[in-house]
């Protein structure tokens, strides 16, 4: 029997596509045929050991690690052969949360948040602020916090603001690495909520690197888990549960991950 085809007009849009990737530093090989597909709209947590590259393929995905075999796509072009015109336009279209905020040291928190206008448009700089303030109010920072420096902000607003700044260009793809790092178990929860309620809001497709189960049961449609050089699931939090790999079994299935399913 020939196997259906599917529709083009009905299949998923992939704003991530990474196929047969290979990456290492000298001799030690971090992914080896890593495939991982995002699909549009689709919150995705990715989760794995400490050195199971994570980060890595983050890199990879936004251009920061040039893959040393396989083809990475993002929002349809793809990373070997992309034109300057093509960065720039992946650069619109895509906001970044870096784990520690990376906001600019000497700027404050309204000059950070407008920066990504500044570099990629000729709005008038009145233009440009009312929109930095608007970001700025969309997670939940107060008019008080527009001219403090990230010295003066709590690890929490920092992580604000760095979501504001990423924000900035009304981006498609959202990645974030670690967002809720660092932060107590109250403000965890919240910062979860307002990522979850953004994404809901503006149609945003998330690439999250996190190791908090809270955040995977509570925000994630699903979650792709690095191990053994590649991607060995991409599946729900439920789905997950039933795994018969180890690596996913300690996980989810240990004290923290009984806890964090009863709390979801």
């Amino acid at each position: 029997m020939t196997a259906p085809v599917e529709n083009p007009a009905t299949a998923p849009e992939l704003l991530i596509e990474v196929r047969g990737l290979l990456s290492q530093f000298g001799e030690r090989i971090i992914h080896e045929n890593l495939d991982l597909s995002v699909e549009r709209g689709e919150v995705l947590g990715v989760v794995g050991g400490s050195g199971s590259g994570k980060t890595v393929l983050l890199n990879s995905i936004i251009g920061l690690k040039e893959p040393e075999y396989g083809t990475v796509k993002i929002l349809g072009y793809d990373r070997a052969t992309m034109t300057a015109d093509e960065e720039a336009d992946v650069e619109r279209r895509t906001g970044i949360l870096f784990q520690q905020g990376a906001l600019f040291s000497a700027l404050t928190v309204i000059e950070n948040v407008a920066s990504p206008l500044v570099e990629h448009t000729r709005l008038p700089k009145d233009v440009i602020r009312e929109l930095a303030e608007m970001k700025i109010a969309m997670v939940g920072l107060k008019p008080e916090s527009h001219h403090l420096k990230p010295a003066e902000l709590s690890g929490g607003m920092r992580k604000r603001v760095g979501l504001a700044r990423a924000l900035a260009l009304d981006p498609e793809l959202l990645f974030l690495d670690e967002p809720t790092a660092g932060l107590d178990p109250i403000g965890a929860a919240a910062f979860d909520a307002l990522i979850r309620r953004l994404s809901d809001d503006l149609g945003l497709t998330v690439f999250m690197i996190t190791h908090d189960l809270d955040s995977l049961y509570a925000i994630t449609d699903k979650v792709a888990v690095v191990a053994d050089k590649r991607i060995v699931a991409k599946a729900t939090v439920q789905e997950l549960e039933r795994s018969d790999h180890p690596w996913i079994k300690e996980y989810f299935l240990g004290p923290r991950g009984r806890a964090a399913d009863r709390a979801a």
